[in-house]
C-alpha cells in the first residue's frame, strides 16, 4: 500500500506539475517556476517521509552514492554563496529531485513502472496541448507572450525540453499499451507532442530527439528478440508516422505565432550547430566567461543558484548574457553544466555526470533477466531519456529547474528500478536520523519558501500600490525584485528612511546590481 500511495502521489505530481502557473505577470519567469518548485518539494517531503517511515535495510549502487555525493558537496557550496536565498532555492530543487528518483527507484523496483510511465506521457502530452493552445490563438492571463508557444511554461523552450524529456516514456506507453485504444490515444498524443516541438522552433530540444534517434537505432533492432508482442513493431510505425504527419501539418497550417522569418523552422534546423552567430555565438562567449568564474571558484564555486549574482564580474562589456539593466538577462546560464560547474565546483559536476553515465550504461545489462520485452523497453526509456536530457542541459536550463526535474528524474528513477543491483547496507539509527534530518530539513525549507514566495507574488498582484509591495517583500525578504522596488518607490518620495532597509537587502542580494547601488548611495 505505501508503493501504491507513493505512486499515486507522483502521479498527481507530474500532472500537477506541468499545469501549474499564477497570472501575476510582473513577475514573468518566477509565476511559472514559483508554483511548480512547490509542487516539487511538497511530493519530496512526502517521499521523504514514507522512506524513512519504511526504514530498513536498504540496496545502495554506485548511482546511489555518486547522487548522495553531489547533494553533500551542493550543500557544502551553499555555505559559502554570496546571495543564501538563492543558494537555498537551488540546493531545494536538487534534493527533493534526488529524493523523487530514490522513491521512483524503489518504485521500479517492484515493478511499478507502468503507471508512472503512462503519468509521464500524459503530463507530456498535457503540456504540449497548452503549448498549441497558445500557438493556436487561444489566450489566457496564465500564458506569457514573450516566449509563445510556452503554453503554462511561459517559455516555448522550456515547453519543449518537456516533451523531448518526455517521449522515450510517451512511445514505451503506446507500444506496450494493454489495449489497442491505448495504442492509439497513444499515437494522437505523439502527434500532438510532435507539433509543439516543431512549433517550439527549440534546436536544444530537437538535437536531444535527433540524439536520442540515432542512439537508440541499434540498441531498438537488437531488442526485438525479446519483444513477446508482435504487435510492437506496427505500434511504433504507426506512431511515427503520426508524428511526421503533425509535424509536417504544423508547419503548414496558419497560427498565431509572430516570427521575424519567412521560414522560421527552415531557419532554426540550419541553426542548430550555428555557434559563429547569433544566440549561439553568445553562448560561447557566456560558457567561456562563466568558466573563468569556475576558475576562480574550482572547489566549491560560486554557490548554488548563484551564477546571476557573480557573472557580471566576469562578463566583458557588450556581453549579450547581461541586460541593460546590468544584470544578467536571465537567471542561470543557458546550460545546466555550466551552472553546476561554476556554482558547485568541477567535483560535484564530475559527480553528477558520472552518475548520469553509470544509468546509461547500466540500461544495456541484463536483458536476458528482464523479465520480458516490456521490460527491455523500459530500459530503453531509461537509455533515451538520459541521452535527452544531457543534450538538453548542455544547452539549455533543465534539471536547475523543476518541472523537467520532476519528469526527467521520475522517468529516470522508475526505468532504473527495473534493473537494481548493489548490496545492502544496514544503517544505524544515529545515520538514519542524520540523513532523514538533514534531507528534510531542507526539504520543508524549499517548501516553505516557494509557499512564501507565492503569497508575496499574490500580495504585490498588478503590482500598483506600494502597500502591496511592502507586503509581498514581508513575506519573500529574499527577493531582489521585490525589495528593490520598494526601495525605489520610497526614494522617489523622498522617504530615505524607510527606503534604506530595503535598498541595503537589496545590495546585499545582488552586490553588483547598478540599480540597487543607485538606489541606496541616493539615500546615503
Amino acid at each position: 500500500m505505501t508503493n501504491r500511495a507513493a505512486t499515486i502521489l507522483l502521479q498527481l505530481g507530474l500532472l500537477a506539475v506541468v499545469v501549474a502557473a499564477l497570472p501575476y505577470k510582473i513577475f514573468e519567469l518566477d509565476r511559472y517556476f514559483v508554483p511548480k518548485e512547490l509542487i516539487l518539494n511538497a511530493v519530496a517531503i512526502i517521499f521523504a517521509v514514507i522512506l524513512v517511515a519504511r526504514r530498513r535495510a536498504i540496496t545502495i549502487d554506485v548511482v546511489d552514492a555518486l547522487l548522495a555525493f553531489f547533494l553533500i558537496w551542493s550543500a557544502a557550496s551553499a555555505l559559502f554563496a554570496t546571495n543564501h536565498w538563492l543558494a537555498q532555492r537551488a540546493l531545494g530543487v536538487s534534493v527533493a529531485s534526488a529524493v523523487v528518483f530514490w522513491g521512483a527507484r524503489r518504485i521500479g523496483a517492484s515493478g511499478g513502472y507502468r503507471p508512472l510511465l503512462a503519468a509521464a506521457a500524459l503530463a507530456t502530452v498535457i503540456a504540449a496541448i497548452t503549448a498549441l493552445a497558445q500557438a493556436y490563438g487561444f489566450d489566457t492571463d496564465y500564458f506569457s507572450q514573450n516566449r509563445a508557444p510556452g503554453g503554462t511554461f511561459g517559455n516555448r523552450n522550456f515547453v519543449a525540453h518537456i516533451c523531448a524529456i518526455g517521449l522515450p516514456a510517451l512511445v514505451w506507453s503506446t507500444v506496450t499499451a494493454k489495449r489497442p485504444s491505448g495504442a492509439f490515444l497513444g499515437s494522437l498524443g505523439a502527434a500532438v507532442v510532435a507539433a509543439a516541438l516543431v512549433l517550439s522552433r527549440s534546436r536544444a530540444a530537437w538535437l536531444a530527439v535527433a540524439a536520442c534517434a540515432v542512439v537508440l537505432a541499434i540498441p531498438l533492432v537488437v531488442s526485438r528478440r525479446y519483444w513477446d508482442r508482435k504487435i510492437i513493431g506496427g505500434r511504433f510505425a504507426r506512431l511515427l508516422l503520426a508524428m511526421v504527419i503533425a509535424g509536417t501539418v504544423a508547419t503548414i497550417l496558419p497560427n498565431h505565432l509572430n516570427w521575424n522569418s519567412e521560414s522560421p523552422y527552415l531557419d532554426s534546423a540550419r541553426g542548430m550547430v550555428n555557434y559563429k552567430q547569433g544566440s549561439g555565438r553568445g553562448r560561447v562567449a557566456q560558457y567561456r566567461n562563466t568558466l573563468h568564474m569556475a576558475e576562480a571558484n574550482p572547489i566549491f564555486g560560486v554557490g548554488p543558484g548563484n551564477w546571476p549574482v557573480r557573472y557580471v564580474k566576469f562578463a566583458p562589456g557588450g556581453d549579450p548574457s547581461i541586460a541593460e539593466d546590468g544584470m544578467t538577462a536571465n537567471p542561470w546560464p543557458s546550460s545546466d553544466w555550466v551552472a553546476f560547474v561554476s556554482e558547485r565546483g568541477f567535483v560535484a559536476a564530475i559527480l553528477l555526470l558520472a552518475a548520469f553515465t553509470a544509468l546509461f550504461l547500466g540500461s544495456f545489462r541484463g536483458w536476458r533477466e528482464a523479465g520480458g520485452g516490456d521490460a527491455v523497453l523500459a530500459r530503453l526509456v531509461l537509455a533515451g531519456t538520459v541521452v535527452i536530457i544531457m543534450v538538453v542541459s548542455a544547452f539549455d536550463a533543465a534539471l536547475l529547474l523543476a518541472a523537467p526535474a520532476l519528469l526527467a528524474w521520475t522517468i529516470i528513477g522508475v526505468s532504473a528500478g527495473a534493473r537494481r543491483r548493489g548490496r545492502e547496507v544496514d544503517l544505524t539509527r544515529r545515520e538514519w536520523i542524520i540523513a532523514a534530518a538533514g534531507t528534510m530539513l531542507i526539504a520543508i525549507a524549499a517548501t516553505a519558501r516557494s509557499a512564501t514566495q507565492t503569497m508575496a507574488m499574490s500580495a504585490v498582484g498588478d503590482g500598483g500600490r506600494t502597500a502591496a509591495w511592502v507586503q509581498g517583500a514581508t513575506w519573500d525578504p529574499g527577493s531582489y525584485r521585490i525589495n528593490l522596488k520598494v526601495a525605489q518607490l520610497y526614494a522617489r518620495r523622498g522617504r530615505c528612511t524607510a527606503a534604506r532597509p530595503y535598498a541595503r537587502r537589496a545590495v546585499s542580494l545582488f552586490p553588483n546590481a547598478p540599480a540597487a547601488k543607485r538606489v541606496w548611495r541616493q539615500c546615503q
